[in-house]
């Protein structure tokens, strides 16, 4: 049996070096980057140098009370400006800091609220880390440059927590999505595929009459543009004018690519975001890949502009990408503090952050030894997959979403989709070759993606029910996600009556069928859109609401109902069932009764004016 090593993530490391990964290291959620040529001397660079929060313990006191109603701080969130002048890096590190990284003719161009905006040369990089910086490319054409060794960090910076994520030549983070291939024009079964107004008849969210999400912005996160042609025609298949959507570049970008599994997520997020709150204004902060550098870039810009209510990811990485174990030894665990106190910053300024929860089940990381083994031809099983959860989702900042397969009443001459019953079932897969290494892994598991974490200790809000677990545990929440994901499966788990759902997407200039916690992860971020417009306000950590709702439900021995729950389900690691499992979490919702609204009249027959 596989253990985890729980540590947890209270503070900052002090470290007399900062490791980058090696050529020869491989974290196994990844793409790489292979290196080329040396970059050139007087190559202009822009990288980011992570300095540790300040006041930390009064930081993590203002978001407890920030979600505990009858303080004097519940729901009165702050600016960027007071959060940086309050918990920022230290004025005295920040001098410090510009002194140390000019002496090697770097200049500090910004400063925000976890740290500098660094530029100068490659030279001057390479001399202040100590390190060869080569130009690197990963199989899919992303560029970057990339160090050569461990780079180490001046030992006045190691001292006050300084950390620097660029120049790793590993992208750890994946989407959770797949396409089931091209589908008919309309709804044709059972189980999907699956609308927008689909689902939201099914999970009983309130009227459009009442509720679009009007006055609120929801942000997706994704590393690819989109095509608005795509979007005016999905909206159009169900009458209803696209939502509005805006762009925020980092980094560059990525551009639409119809073979890219980037593109299709995140036409997927924009459609089911805007499906759940159409008069929501949506933010695609489109990022150049799914590197931390890349990712931490996207979160700290939506942060630092305080635009966005509602934050939407749909990807993630096995946390144990992060474990030394998977790294040579080194132990890159303090990326996610970063992470962690970019997703605090959000939750004190009131944002919401949602993460799908992963779609292999509970078993998401293949053993070592699928790494160590050397490969044959034909490919040999030279490892299994082993429990674990994966992260953002495993944040106790993020709402993590799993997912169901749904089963809602089916008649062809009309569009009713009523709720009747779901299934946590995953499906068994032969073995396979992950990430492209040359080695089969066994055991794999298509579901619900559900665990403990081995970071993160157990926060307040899962006091209130019993998880089961000492540590964080995911997912928080789910909703339909479906199942079949093609491919080998064992046995074959997707014939007549298996109950295997799926949703529509409008992609590349067709309609096609998507599966994934992808799917679940931004319609719970429109629905929370629409708690927050009937409530006139933002939510922060939502996360304290969904436990008070659960354990609610709970002690009225169901009369309340929040979530559905006793849902059946296996997700190669872990069952599902009655209360809190990991799974699904707290359960799917009852949409009206979830948003605190239950007294509003309900979305009707899609396509119908209370559905459209």
């Amino acid at each position: 049996m596989f253990h985890l090593k729980m540590r947890h993530l209270t503070g900052w490391a002090t470290m007399g070096a900062l490791y980058l990964f090696c050529f020869h290291a491989l974290s196994p959620a990844a793409q790489r980057l292979t290196p080329t040529t040396p970059a050139a001397a007087q190559q202009q660079v822009e990288f980011e140098v992570y300095l540790p929060l300040q006041n930390a313990s009064q930081l993590d006191q203002l978001l407890q009370e920030q979600q505990t109603a009858g303080s004097a701080n519940y729901h009165k969130w702050i600016t960027p400006d007071q959060f940086q002048s309050q918990f920022g890096p230290k004025q005295s590190d920040v001098a410090k800091a510009t002194q140390i990284l000019g002496n090697s003719g770097l200049t500090v161009t910004s400063v925000n609220s976890h740290g500098l905006q660094v530029a100068g040369t490659v030279s001057g990089v390479e001399s202040a880390f100590g390190i060869s910086l080569w130009n690197a490319t990963t199989s899919k054409g992303t560029q970057a440059l990339t160090a050569t060794h461990a780079l180490t960090m001046p030992a006045a910076l190691s001292q006050m927590g300084a950390k620097v994520v660029h120049f790793s030549p590993t992208i750890r983070q994946h989407t959770h999505s797949r396409n089931r291939g091209t589908v008919p024009a309309n709804r044709y079964s059972d189980v999907g595929g699956y609308w927008f107004d689909d689902l939201k008849q099914a999970y009983d969210f309130p009227s459009y009459k009442k509720l679009t999400g009007n006055g609120t912005t929801i942000a997706i996160v994704m590393s690819s543009d989109y095509l608005k042609s795509d979007i005016k025609a999905y909206f159009k298949h169900e009458g209803l004018t696209p939502p509005k959507i805006t762009e925020e570049t980092v980094l560059g970008g990525a551009p639409f690519d119809p073979n890219s599994g980037a593109s299709l997520e995140v036409e997927l997020d924009l459609e089911q975001a805007g499906g759940m709150a159409p008069n929501a204004h949506i933010i695609l902060c489109n990022i150049p890949d799914l590197s931390d550098l890349s990712i931490l870039s996207g979160y700290a810009t939506l942060v630092e502009e305080n635009k966005a209510d509602i934050v939407s990811s749909s990807f993630g990485g096995p946390e144990a990408a992060y474990d030394a174990e998977y790294n040579d030894g080194v132990d890159f665990s303090d990326i996610l503090t970063i992470y962690e106190d970019i997703f605090k910053q959000g939750n004190a300024q009131g944002m919401t952050f949602v993460a799908s929860s992963g779609d292999s089940g509970g078993l998401p990381i293949p053993s070592v030894s699928y790494f160590t083994t050397p490969p044959q031809n034909p490919p040999v099983v030279a490892g299994v997959f082993l429990p674990g959860v994966e992260y953002p989702a495993s944040s106790p900042s993020v709402t993590g979403v799993g997912g169901t397969n749904l089963v809602t009443t089916y008649m062809p001459s009309v569009l009713t989709s009523k709720y009747v019953r779901e299934n946590a079932d995953g499906d068994p897969e032969l073995p396979y070759d992950p990430y492209g290494f040359g080695n089969l892994v066994a055991g794999g598991y298509w579901g619900s993606g559900g665990g403990e974490s081995m970071f993160f200790k157990k926060p307040l809000y899962q006091l209130l029910v019993n998880t089961g677990s000492k540590t964080r545990s995911v997912p928080d929440v789910s909703l339909q996600m479906g199942g079949c994901p093609g491919g080998g499966l064992v046995p074959d788990t997707c014939g007549v009556g298996t109950d295997r759902s799926f949703t529509i997407e409008y992609f590349a200039g067709g309609l096609v069928g998507v599966i994934g916690t992808s799917v679940a992860a931004p319609g719970v971020a429109g629905l929370l859109a629409l708690e927050e417009e009937n409530l006139g306000g933002r939510l922060g950590n939502v996360n304290y609401e969904i436990y008070a709702l659960a354990a609610a439900q709970q002690l009225s021995g169901g009369s309340l109902k929040f979530f559905h729950q006793d849902i059946p389900g296996f997700n190669g690691y872990f069952h599902a069932g009655s209360g809190y499992n990991k799974v699904l979490g707290n359960g799917t919702v009852y949409g009206r009764a979830f948003i605190l609204a239950p007294g509003l009249p309900a979305a009707g027959m899609p396509q119908t004016p209370s559905n459209p």
